[in-house]
């Protein structure tokens, strides 16, 4: 190169690339397309199961929240969560006594994490129409009818607990669990509800009445138990008294009688003025 030292490298020629290093690149680039169109990882998000598929066969591992990596073409994920939900049905009954009760339940459950495949491929993802609702309302009618109507109202914890029982142990049975259980509110016919609510005011007024009785029986017993006082007070008094007793009450009042004298004889004598009898004061 004129004017200075040859290199061996000159900006104006094409620098030549290996064809191993196109290669390269080409399978890369084809690698990644690849692995974009047939996409073999799956995420499990929180609070979900993932059910594995082989060519649509349910199998016995259940992925966890996470990353994890497919066979393509072979295998598929369904999603299915498993934390708690709430479910609030409609139940119609008949109490003991034939009373028509229609009931308002509300539970929340969630299903077993570590069978969800299980619930997959038994029932599906639609438990609820298909287990919990009809779980539900069979339990509520064979409650209801070992009461009266009355009873459910009367004894509306005891009556909430065994249904509760019975829907735990049936649904367990389906790898679901209760996890609350309430009644949201028991209706009755109009006409039931008027008759227990005169009941209920017969009732208060009874219990009124009886209770003013109690107490106008407890008046009399003290003003009879303070008469007999009195009269035994008196006849205690009749029995002390004696001729001596009169006696010295007699001058006592003597006594009291020449304390307030002022020794001066009135002029007009009057019933009002006290007789000193002399006599008595001597003895």
């Amino acid at each position: 190169m004129p004017g200075g030292v040859f290199d061996g490298f000159d900006p104006k020629i094409p620098k030549i690339v290996p064809k191993k290093s196109y290669v390269f690149i080409t399978i890369a680039i084809a690698a990644v397309l690849v692995l974009l169109i047939i996409n073999p990882f799956v995420t499990i998000g929180a609070g979900e199961r993932g059910i594995v598929l082989n060519f649509g066969a349910v199998q016995p591992i259940v992925l966890s929240e996470g990353l994890h990596v497919l066979i393509p073409i072979v295998q598929k994920v369904i999603k299915m969560d498993v934390r708690v939900h709430k479910s609030q049905t409609n139940a119609e009954a008949s109490s003991k006594d034939l009373q028509e009760v229609t009931s308002v339940i509300a539970i929340n459950y969630h299903i077993l994490p570590d069978k969800a495949n299980i619930i997959y491929q038994s029932i599906g993802t639609g438990y609820k129409e298909r287990i919990i609702d009809p779980a539900v309302q069979e339990i509520v009618k064979a409650v209801t009818a070992r009461y009266t109507a009355e009873e459910l109202i009367t004894k509306r914890p005891v009556v909430s607990a065994e249904m509760r029982g019975g829907l735990v142990e049936r649904l367990i049975k389906h790898q679901i669990v209760v996890d609350e259980f309430s009644i949201m509110n028991f209706s009755f016919s109009k006409i039931f509800m008027e008759a227990i609510e005169s009941k209920q005011t017969a009732e208060q007024l009874a219990l009124k009445a009886s209770r003013d009785l109690d107490r106008i029986k407890i008046e009399a017993e003290q003003k009879i138990t303070q008469a007999k006082a009195e009269a035994e007070a008196l006849r205690l008094q009749k029995e002390n008294i004696s001729p001596d007793l009169i006696k010295l009450r007699r001058i006592e009042a003597t006594i009291k009688a020449i304390d307030k004298w002022n020794g001066i004889l009135p002029k007009v004598t009057s019933q009002n003025m006290p007789f000193i009898d002399v006599k008595e004061l001597e003895h």
